[in-house]
Protein backbone atom coordinates (compact mmCIF):
# COMPACT_ATOMS: atom_id res chain seq x y z
CA UNK A 1 0.00 0.00 0.00
CA UNK A 2 1.25 3.48 -0.89
CA UNK A 3 2.23 5.52 2.16
CA UNK A 4 1.64 9.19 1.53
CA UNK A 5 4.34 11.47 2.88
CA UNK A 6 4.30 15.01 4.17
CA UNK A 7 7.11 17.47 3.61
CA UNK A 8 6.73 20.42 5.97
CA UNK A 9 8.70 23.42 4.71
CA UNK A 10 9.63 26.00 7.33
CA UNK A 11 11.71 29.18 7.09
CA UNK A 12 14.58 29.38 9.57
CA UNK A 13 17.02 32.13 10.51
CA UNK A 14 20.08 29.90 10.83
CA UNK A 15 20.17 26.49 9.15
CA UNK A 16 23.08 25.26 11.30
CA UNK A 17 21.28 26.19 14.55
CA UNK A 18 18.18 24.36 13.30
CA UNK A 19 20.19 21.27 12.31
CA UNK A 20 21.77 21.14 15.76
CA UNK A 21 18.41 21.61 17.49
CA UNK A 22 16.60 18.83 15.61
CA UNK A 23 19.60 16.49 15.83
CA UNK A 24 19.52 16.95 19.62
CA UNK A 25 15.88 15.86 19.54
CA UNK A 26 17.03 12.57 18.03
CA UNK A 27 16.14 13.21 14.39
CA UNK A 28 18.49 12.54 11.48
CA UNK A 29 19.55 15.03 8.81
CA UNK A 30 19.42 13.55 5.31
CA UNK A 31 22.59 14.95 3.68
CA UNK A 32 21.37 13.97 0.19
CA UNK A 33 18.69 16.69 0.38
CA UNK A 34 20.52 19.21 2.58
CA UNK A 35 22.70 22.15 1.55
CA UNK A 36 24.04 25.30 3.18
CA UNK A 37 20.58 26.83 2.54
CA UNK A 38 18.42 24.00 3.87
CA UNK A 39 18.29 20.93 6.09
CA UNK A 40 16.20 17.84 5.43
CA UNK A 41 15.10 16.55 8.86
CA UNK A 42 13.79 12.98 8.89
CA UNK A 43 11.12 12.77 11.58
CA UNK A 44 9.78 9.42 10.40
CA UNK A 45 9.55 7.40 7.19
CA UNK A 46 6.61 9.55 6.12
CA UNK A 47 7.31 12.92 7.80
CA UNK A 48 10.09 15.20 6.59
CA UNK A 49 10.76 18.76 7.76
CA UNK A 50 12.55 20.89 5.21
CA UNK A 51 14.17 23.75 7.11
CA UNK A 52 14.96 26.46 4.58
CA UNK A 53 16.93 29.65 5.07
CA UNK A 54 14.55 32.60 4.81
CA UNK A 55 16.22 33.54 1.51
CA UNK A 56 15.72 30.03 0.07
CA UNK A 57 12.15 29.84 1.40
CA UNK A 58 11.39 33.08 -0.46
CA UNK A 59 12.20 31.27 -3.73
CA UNK A 60 8.99 29.24 -3.27
CA UNK A 61 6.48 31.97 -2.44
CA UNK A 62 5.57 35.52 -3.36
CA UNK A 63 3.87 35.99 0.00
CA UNK A 64 5.44 37.71 2.98
CA UNK A 65 7.26 35.26 5.24
CA UNK A 66 5.92 35.52 8.75
CA UNK A 67 8.09 35.79 11.83
CA UNK A 68 6.98 32.74 13.81
CA UNK A 69 8.17 34.34 17.06
CA UNK A 70 5.43 36.99 16.74
CA UNK A 71 2.84 35.44 14.39
CA UNK A 72 1.36 32.00 13.96
CA UNK A 73 0.40 30.37 10.70
CA UNK A 74 0.63 26.70 11.53
CA UNK A 75 0.72 24.40 14.57
CA UNK A 76 2.64 21.19 13.93
CA UNK A 77 1.56 18.14 15.90
CA UNK A 78 3.49 14.91 16.32
CA UNK A 79 2.14 11.78 17.93
CA UNK A 80 3.99 9.97 20.70
CA UNK A 81 3.70 6.36 21.84
CA UNK A 82 3.25 7.23 25.53
CA UNK A 83 2.91 10.07 28.03
CA UNK A 84 6.55 9.51 28.97
CA UNK A 85 7.62 9.93 25.33
CA UNK A 86 5.69 13.21 25.16
CA UNK A 87 7.59 14.51 28.17
CA UNK A 88 10.89 13.12 26.92
CA UNK A 89 10.69 14.87 23.54
CA UNK A 90 9.44 18.20 24.89
CA UNK A 91 12.04 18.20 27.68
CA UNK A 92 14.78 17.47 25.10
CA UNK A 93 13.49 20.30 22.93
CA UNK A 94 13.65 22.77 25.81
CA UNK A 95 17.15 21.57 26.80
CA UNK A 96 18.28 21.94 23.17
CA UNK A 97 17.31 25.61 23.00
CA UNK A 98 13.57 25.53 22.39
CA UNK A 99 11.01 26.94 24.79
CA UNK A 100 7.84 25.64 26.39
CA UNK A 101 4.69 26.71 24.55
CA UNK A 102 1.29 26.66 26.18
CA UNK A 103 0.07 24.58 29.06
CA UNK A 104 0.23 20.81 29.46
CA UNK A 105 -3.02 19.27 28.25
CA UNK A 106 -4.08 16.25 30.31
CA UNK A 107 -7.54 14.88 29.63
CA UNK A 108 -6.84 11.36 30.87
CA UNK A 109 -7.23 9.63 27.51
CA UNK A 110 -5.10 12.30 25.80
CA UNK A 111 -1.93 14.01 26.99
CA UNK A 112 0.04 16.71 25.24
CA UNK A 113 2.67 19.37 25.60
CA UNK A 114 4.12 21.90 23.16
CA UNK A 115 7.41 23.60 22.43
CA UNK A 116 8.62 26.37 20.16
CA UNK A 117 11.74 25.64 18.12
CA UNK A 118 14.50 28.31 17.93
CA UNK A 119 12.60 30.08 15.12
CA UNK A 120 9.32 30.16 17.03
CA UNK A 121 7.49 27.38 15.15
CA UNK A 122 5.16 25.61 17.58
CA UNK A 123 5.37 21.82 17.76
CA UNK A 124 2.73 19.92 19.73
CA UNK A 125 3.47 16.39 20.96
CA UNK A 126 0.43 14.29 21.83
CA UNK A 127 -0.29 10.81 23.18
CA UNK A 128 -3.78 9.36 22.94
CA UNK A 129 -4.91 6.18 24.67
CA UNK A 130 -5.41 3.58 21.90
CA UNK A 131 -8.55 2.29 23.67
CA UNK A 132 -10.10 5.77 23.49
CA UNK A 133 -9.31 6.00 19.77
CA UNK A 134 -11.08 2.70 19.10
CA UNK A 135 -14.20 3.96 20.86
Amino acid sequence: MYQQMIFVNLPVSDVDVSKKFFTELGYAINPQFSTDDNACVVISETIIAMLLSRQRYADFTKKEIVDATTSSEVLLCLSAESREKVDELVDRAIAAGGSAAGETQDQGFMYGRSFDDPDGHTWEVVWMDPAAVQG
